[in-house]
């Protein structure tokens, strides 16, 4: 297992964009066609017919996911002190070094002030950071970060554990390999106590997936 802690740093205006430009289909199953024929298959033989198009569809699908704009905050002024921790949240992304999928496990945390975020929202959040060619270890910071802006301080803490099929089926193989982030901030840098509670959670809601 690889584990990676990062402390949180100025939000970048970038942070939040993804892919931009329009994904012409047509354009992408006549590439997957010429790919199979590079690779010694016939596109037209049975199994075969219709997989360009419906290759390009999930890629086009993959790589517009819903917004993550849509965080809402619902006001309860008597909260204070409250850890709150969101796990098991699963979503897919792709590796953009092998274009290969990782599988990536997600818990967030935050102190409330005054306000709480919808729960629903958080894996909004998480499959808007997933649906793009990613790394595990920005991933974790963009989602953290855009929490960040949605709470309104940096009381965060999130925690990923990721699959990764480019270390799982290539180069050395090994299927039981994990790897661990985490991005803290505010106090779940300055308090232990708040810091190892978080942790102490997340890795039970991880074992006991």
């Amino acid at each position: 297992m690889t584990t990676s802690i990062a402390s949180p740093a100025a939000a970048p205006t970038a942070a939040v964009a993804g892919p931009t430009a329009v994904i012409d289909t047509g354009r992408v199953a006549g590439l997957i066609h010429q790919l199979l024929v590079e690779l010694g298959e016939n596109p037209a033989r049975e199994g075969l017919t219709g997989t360009p198009d419906r290759v390009a569809a999930w890629w086009r699908a993959f790589l517009s996911p819903d917004g993550a704009e849509t965080a809402t905050c619902f006001t309860e002024s008597q909260l204070g002190g409250q850890l709150v921790i969101v796990g098991g949240m699963s979503v897919w992304s792709l590796c953009e070094h092998h274009m290969l999928p990782m599988n990536l496990q997600v818990t967030a945390g935050y102190v409330p002030d005054g306000e709480v975020v919808g729960l629903s929202k958080f894996g909004r959040i998480a499959q808007h950071f997933a649906g793009r060619l990613q790394v595990q270890e920005r991933f974790t910071r963009q989602v953290a970060e855009y929490l960040n802006g949605v709470i309104g301080h940096e009381n965060i803490a999130v925690a990923v554990r990721g699959v990764h099929l480019c270390m799982s089926m290539r180069g050395v193989r090994m299927e039981e390999a994990r790897t661990t982030t985490v991005h803290s901030g505010g106090r779940f840098g300055t308090d232990p106590v708040l810091s190892q509670q978080f942790l102490t959670l997340t890795t039970g809601l991880w074992g006991a997936s």
